[in-house]
């Protein structure tokens, strides 16, 4: 396919706007995307023709509502190739979804004395849950390190499977170091052992094609926002065989079948798991938002965020002082780095004022700055929108910023 990135940035009505006088240059795409008209229309849609309740009515505007959103549960189940919709659950975002597994797996499976496997690379969304959650049951987490390139240490994680791991949960891309984790190889190994695998994929499901039958994942979590969705939008991918055996998460509304004034039982999947009105608009767009992604391809998404990455790793490296954290040979389109000695706020504020948006600090991944001994990183993430133009401003604020701080 020919990437007309022209045309797509027509799509996306914030690309046109001024910073500081200046063209809005967005390379912070791994905190959350913009939204293209097609989504923005989605939500204006269905407010103004569709609004209503799910679920809960036998009225025309009710049943749109409900179809517009089972209709999306059903094109997600084809996005990612889960067996049914029965193993898509919506919720709030990827840390909502790593959260209800953490406390509804950790009731369920978790016992004194048994063992959890995360990562040093997590983002805190996928190591505070099971941190809290192995406190609480009285079990042990475990946290293999990573290498010089910033890849997970395989050796050391398998020297950690035993007989009292009861779960792995990892990210499949790093949102600090780009690095996309060999998580088939993982998944493979663990379930040699019949261990479960989480993937926190929020960093992976809008860079890369996903097909959780294949990886053999058995919970697959992302966010609507960072795939061109709204906020406040995520899904949880789960295995029917722990979804059915887990409890509940919240109680009340569409999860409920009956209430008893001694007990209540509980809704079929994937209903079970989500208790209250739901953010019904957020879902139509991100709705649209898949259907924006498939009409694109994920391959082709993949392959023009490779040249970019390729584009922008090389001209960084001409800047001198430049280090670079997370070079793997397999990495998503972002990258972390610092400026010689200098702080990575104050670089960020200097680049800011060039009108370019990136992402410093340490990025919700407060261990693994501590594992590499740096306070920050600064991070420029890059989508399909983005165009070597925009490295090549990037490179030239950089330069202000080296000559303004060194």
């Amino acid at each position: 396919m020919f990437f007309d990135v022209t045309k797509i940035r027509e799509d996306f009505p914030i690309l046109n706007r001024q910073i500081y006088n200046r063209p809005l240059v967005y390379l912070d795409n791994a905190a959350s995307t913009q939204k293209p008209r097609q989504v923005i229309d989605s939500i204006r849609q269905y407010y103004e023709y569709d609004n209503c309740n799910i679920h809960r009515g036998v009225h025309y505007l009710s049943m749109k509502a409900t179809e517009a959103y089972e209709e999306t549960r059903r094109e997600i189940r084809e996005f990612i190739n889960a067996k049914s919709t029965g193993e898509i659950i919506f919720t709030k975002g990827a840390t909502e979804s790593l959260n209800l597994v953490a406390s509804s797996f950790g009731k369920c499976y978790i016992q004194p004395g048994d063992e959890v496997i995360t990562t040093i690379m997590e983002h805190h969304s996928n190591f505070v849950p099971w941190q809290q959650m192995c406190l609480e049951r009285g079990a042990t987490l475990r946290v293999p390190g990573i290498n010089e390139q910033g890849e997970l240490d395989l050796d050391e994680l398998k020297c950690l499977l035993n007989e009292k791991t009861r779960l792995i949960a990892m990210t499949h891309v790093s949102n600090v170091l780009g690095t996309i984790n060999p998580v088939k190889e993982i998944i493979a190994l663990a379930h040699q052992h019949n261990i479960p695998v989480l993937l926190d994929g929020a960093q992976g499901v809008s860079h890369l094609p996903v097909d959780v039958q294949d990886l053999d994942c058995d919970f697959y979590c992302f966010s609507g926002h960072k795939m061109y969705a709204p906020m406040g939008t995520g899904v949880l991918y789960g295995k029917e065989k722990y979804l059915e055996e887990m409890p509940p998460y919240q109680l009340g509304g569409e999860m409920i079948r009956d209430v008893y004034i001694d007990h209540t039982t509980f809704n079929d999947l994937p209903f079970k798991f989500e208790a209250g009105t739901p953010n019904v608009e957020g879902v139509v767009g991100l709705r649209a938002a898949i259907h924006y992604l498939n009409k694109l391809g994920m391959a082709n998404i993949a392959a023009y965020e490779e040249q970019l990455l390729v584009y922008a790793t090389e001209k960084l490296s001409s800047v001198g002082g430049i280090r670079f954290y997370g070079t793997s040979a397999h990495k998503a389109s972002l990258i972390s780095f610092l400026i010689g000695d200098v702080h990575p706020y104050d670089a960020g504020m200097i680049i800011d004022k060039m009108g370019i948006a990136v992402r410093t600090g340490h990025h919700c991944a407060m261990p693994l700055m501590n594992f590499l001994k740096i306070p920050g990183t600064v991070r420029a993430s890059f989508a399909f929108y983005n165009t070597m133009e925009e490295i090549d401003l990037l490179v030239s604020a950089i330069l202000k910023a080296k000559e303004m701080l060194s």
